[in-house]
């Protein structure tokens, strides 16, 4: 268990990174440049799920290499299911990392909520739901590699 005590504002004890993918991990469908290893890197600390609707299909393939489990949802109720999905695993011992309006409810339910603005922008729900707002995967991938990151950004 990765734990981060955050003056001001609470004590983050997180086994879980549940990611979206596209627009997340993944531009059109294709894995964005330093994913795999700060995720390989990442493994080491937490337990990596990836919830989609894998829009353009590549997923399971981009992700073969990767030690993480992949969920592909349904087309309908999205949002309710990640969500769900974040409560089963524990959303106090999870982070949630999406952009899309789908992503709004996890974000929310998380221990800690990050919403990217990649290329595909930002829904403006699931920025009202984050904790932190990143520009790219690898600086919120970063955050969980040094740490004082997320403490000077959440303390209160």
């Amino acid at each position: 268990m990765w734990t981060l005590q955050i003056p001001g504002w609470k004590k983050l004890q997180i086994e879980y990174l549940v990611f979206d993918y596209n627009g997340t991990l993944a531009v059109d469908g294709k894995k964005l440049p330093g994913v795999d290893s700060l995720l390989q890197e990442l493994a080491h600390f937490f337990e990596i799920h990836v919830v989609t609707a894998d829009t353009f299909g590549l997923a399971a393939k981009e992700l073969e290499n990767l030690p993480c489990t992949l969920k592909i949802l349904p087309k309908e109720n999205q949002a309710e299911a990640k969500q769900q999905y974040i409560q089963k695993l524990g959303a106090e011992k999870t982070v949630a990392i999406g952009n899309g309006r789908n992503d709004h409810l996890m974000l929310k339910e998380a221990a800690l909520g990050i919403v990217l603005l990649q290329e595909e922008g930002a829904a403006y729900d699931t920025l009202a739901a984050a904790d932190v707002i990143c520009r790219e995967i690898t600086d919120a991938l970063q955050l969980f590699l040094n740490p004082k990151r997320l403490i000077a950004t959440l303390r209160g």
